[in-house]
């Protein structure tokens, strides 16, 4: 209790201008900057209001759903609308142009499709992407979704999380088999997770689609924080093995950290 305490007090919100409205985006703030169930007495201690008005509160954001609760009806997370939200905001924010030059030189470089990739709950969203344009392509348009376990930017962006987190989070997924590569058990996939952490890349070796290969890397946060994005290649295995995988590597690495300049614009400083 004391351990969840001290981390609702290191995460209260940024004062604000002391409105209904800023109150309610205070408590939003506060529930999504943290991978944890909050019980009405965390809110009311992080942000100093009587706990009548936070119950209150909470309920409206409810209804909204911009939170949810949880099961035992006490706890409080991020709803689907605001994860919605989120994941607009992260497709469609002023830092659109910047990023597809990005991609574009990196998928002119390469000569195949490259994609960027955030988490979003179980599954890894994609952001944007650029097609080669070899007549021979798999086809993803930016804002479709794949499995988190199966993918290679799900597993670099699993990679990073705490044991703990990333237990929590692949508790709950079904680790459906896609191919006859597909890691279906938590063994497998963990050992696996060591290896990508401990390499800094990871491979997707027709585990999602047969006949698909794909190399991702993490697009870097300037604070040195937990990223939530990835950037990735992607062709078929006629034109892409690990060895054409590896030798992408120095261009991925600097199309992330291109990525990572555009992201944390103003983040720091």
């Amino acid at each position: 209790m004391a351990e969840t305490s001290a981390q609702t007090r290191q995460t209260k919100p940024k004062k604000t201008a002391d409105t209904p409205t800023m109150r309610l985006f205070g408590i939003l703030e506060l529930i999504a900057s943290q991978d944890r169930m909050f019980a009405l007495q965390d809110v009311v201690d992080a942000i100093e209001l009587p706990k009548p008005t936070v119950h209150r509160m909470l309920q409206q954001l409810e209804a909204a759903g911009m939170l949810a609760r949880d099961t035992d009806g006490r706890h409080y997370c991020v709803g689907g609308r605001l994860r919605r939200l989120a994941e607009d905001l992260l497709v469609n924010d002023t830092k659109y142009g910047a990023r597809r030059a990005v991609l574009r030189k990196l998928g002119s470089d390469l000569g195949e499709s490259c994609n960027l990739t955030a988490l979003s709950g179980s599954e890894v969203l994609y952001m944007d992407r650029v097609e080669t344009e070899a007549p021979l392509r798999f086809y993803l348009r930016p804002g479709s979704r794949v499995p988190v376990h199966c993918s290679a930017s799900g597993k670099v962006l699993l990679a990073q999380m705490p044991p703990a987190q990333r237990r929590r989070l692949l508790a709950d997924i079904p680790l459906e088999s896609y191919t006859k590569n597909t890691i279906t058990t938590l063994e497998e996939l963990e050992e696996e997770l060591i290896q990508v952490k401990e390499n800094g890349y990871a491979f997707d070796n027709e585990e999602f689609l047969p006949g698909l290969f794909c190399v991702a890397v993490l697009v870097p946060r300037a604070d040195g924080g937990r990223s939530n994005m990835a950037v990735a290649t992607q062709a078929p295995i006629m034109r892409m093995t690990k060895e054409n995988a590896l030798a992408c590597l120095p261009a991925l690495n600097q199309a992330a950290q291109a990525l990572a300049k555009i992201e944390n614009q103003g983040q720091v400083g």
